[in-house]
């Protein structure tokens, strides 16, 4: 295998890799999230070989913000693939295109790309997949550690440092992961709601610019929304106080105004229930 710039050649043919994400996303909250799955990703002996883990929670708790803080304590580059209910295996692994010249072209997925470049591939809502795509990923989740390219019509074994982590959602708009799958993807790292302490770092490191009795507020307004199990994330959050601060600046007025306004545009009348 050579490597020319950003072109990996394999078997007589010729990958393009794509780029790695550079993405504003800093983890703020539960350091132990962090040392698990940087122990996960651990090899502690010649005969190791890293695991596969996932990462569950409600959508908006911050998975793939851990997933790729993690990835950059490891100093290693980090590609996003986004899955989707209509992801095929080719869109995984290897997609042939038409070149400027006319030319077929092979490129490679951001988890190929990540596999040779020795980066970290975190894939994410890794559950709206078919089981068809999950089957060409099988022996990269075990000792094998390779993926085969139909397309291609290659054998692609993954680098010693490539790790992978799968971002799952807890909610009913996804696939059941196959019983062959699941097992190798271990361990889970469940994501549940932050303590309000962290709930209101993480609206400060996204909202800097936000006073802080209004991200108090807002905090507030989450933690209420949990004791009530209801799945409002500080995702929410962070857009209600954003909204706020932007109706403040065009016509500033009412505090509590724009707090309604912006709770019922942004989670519909329901949240209204959690407003003081």
């Amino acid at each position: 295998m050579t490597v020319e710039q950003r072109w990996v050649e394999i078997e007589g043919i010729r990958l393009r890799l794509s780029h790695p994400d550079e993405v504003p996303l800093t983890w703020v909250g539960n350091d132990d999230l962090l040392r698990q799955l940087l122990a996960a990703w651990l090899v502690i002996d010649p005969a190791d070989v890293p695991l596969n883990p996932r990462l569950i929670g409600k959508p908006g708790v911050g998975k793939t913000t851990l997933a790729y803080a993690a990835a950059k304590r490891l100093g290693r580059p980090v590609y996003i693939f986004q899955a989707t209910v209509d992801t095929r295996p080719e869109d995984l692994l290897v997609t042939p295109v038409i070149g400027g010249a006319g030319e077929l072209v092979y490129v490679a997925s951001p988890l190929v790309s990540a596999m040779l470049a020795g980066g970290v591939c975190v894939l994410d809502e890794g559950n709206r997949m078919s089981e068809k795509s999950w089957a060409s990923l099988a022996p990269l989740l075990d000792r094998r550690r390779y993926v085969e390219s139909i397309v291609a019509g290659i054998k692609i074994p993954a680098h010693d440092d490539f790790r992978i982590v799968a971002t799952m959602n807890d909610d009913a708009s996804t696939f059941e992961i196959p019983e062959y799958i699941h097992s190798r993807l271990q361990p889970q790292i469940l994501i549940d709601f932050p303590e309000r302490e962290d709930e209101l770092a993480i609206l400060a490191e996204n909202l800097p610019f936000a006073d802080g009795g209004l991200l108090d507020y807002v905090a507030d307004f989450l933690q209420r929304a949990h004791g009530r199990d209801e799945r409002y994330t500080v995702r929410d959050g962070i857009n209600i106080a954003r909204y706020v601060l932007k109706l403040g600046a065009q016509a500033p007025g009412d505090l509590a105004e724009r707090l309604t306004l912006a709770v019922r545009q942004t989670l519909g009348d329901e949240g209204l229930a959690y407003l003081e």
